[in-house]
């Protein structure tokens, strides 16, 4: 739900909040870890541009794998996580330990959930996605066994399961591309929470720089081509070139940027 304000000030005049359906604000002490070091920079070089620390904050741990296979666990808790647009739950293990994972749409507190091959796809249940029936929406899904939960993890996004073949199953992601993905990968039942974070408006700039985020400044806007593809135009029109340029003075449009191509086999068809 999206919360609107009264115009007492300019900052607050446009600011729309998301109102989070929480249990629990503490988070558990041993599931959360410092954030240290500088924020897009590597070795005292940017390397991502127009980032920052922002406010202080903790990272909590998430459980990705959901490798506590039969053992059932129940939800805790509900909190927030400043590092990501979901909610995420706190799990109680029937063997006393303790696991943040995201949470879906729905998901309350006492509901019972499990990580298993055999488990039924009920919301919050993680399995083999070759178990899971055609039509149900599913999120965090792997792409190599094992390996942990790698897409479809942002607030209000859910895959769709559409068919099996052989020793794949058809998803079709956020994007509308469809893509094949192992029966044996592992993918967890229900549609993440937050759906509404997409309407948040920030109001002012300082909410921005809180975030992390330093301001961003246009391509054509920049002095040299050295410095940005698109530098050394500002007074032109579009981009005032005929192609964006690398530092080197090499036209870049139209140059494929995919490296992986031997994975085009896993894509049925492309997203929109």
């Amino acid at each position: 739900m999206i919360k609107t304000y009264n115009p007492t000030s300019a900052g607050i005049r446009t600011r729309k909040s998301l109102v989070r359906e929480l249990s629990f604000d503490k988070p558990e002490k041993k599931l959360i870890k410092s954030l240290k070091g500088p924020a897009g920079r590597n070795k005292g070089r940017i390397s991502s541009r127009h980032r920052e620390r922002g406010s202080k904050k903790h990272y909590r741990i998430i459980d990705f794998k959901r490798n506590k296979i039969n053992i059932p666990a129940r939800i805790a808790s509900i909190e927030y996580d400043p590092n990501r647009g979901p909610n995420i739950a706190l799990l109680n293990y029937a063997d006393g330990e303790k696991r943040y994972i995201l949470a879906p749409e729905g998901l309350k507190v006492g509901m019972t959930v499990v990580s298993s091959e055999k488990a039924e796809a009920n919301l919050g249940n993680s399995l083999p996605i070759g178990n899971i029936p055609l039509g149900v929406f599913v999120h965090n899904i792997e792409i190599n066994p094992g390996r942990g939960g790698q897409i479809v993890r942002g607030a209000g996004n859910y895959a769709q399961i559409m068919a099996k073949e052989g020793g794949y199953v058809n998803i079709k992601l956020p994007s509308g591309e469809i893509k094949k993905v192992m029966v044996s990968c592992y993918a967890t039942v229900g549609v993440l929470s937050n759906p509404d974070l997409r309407n948040v408006r920030l109001g002012k700039a300082g909410r921005n720089r809180h975030l992390g985020n330093r301001p961003h400044i246009r391509g054509v806007a920049i002095a040299n081509p050295s410095d940005h593809p698109h530098g050394g135009s500002y007074k032109d029109s579009g981009i005032g070139m005929p192609s964006p340029k690398s530092p080197w003075g090499w036209k870049t449009r139209g140059v494929r940027t995919r490296k992986r191509a031997h994975t085009n086999k896993f894509i049925v068809k492309r997203r929109k």
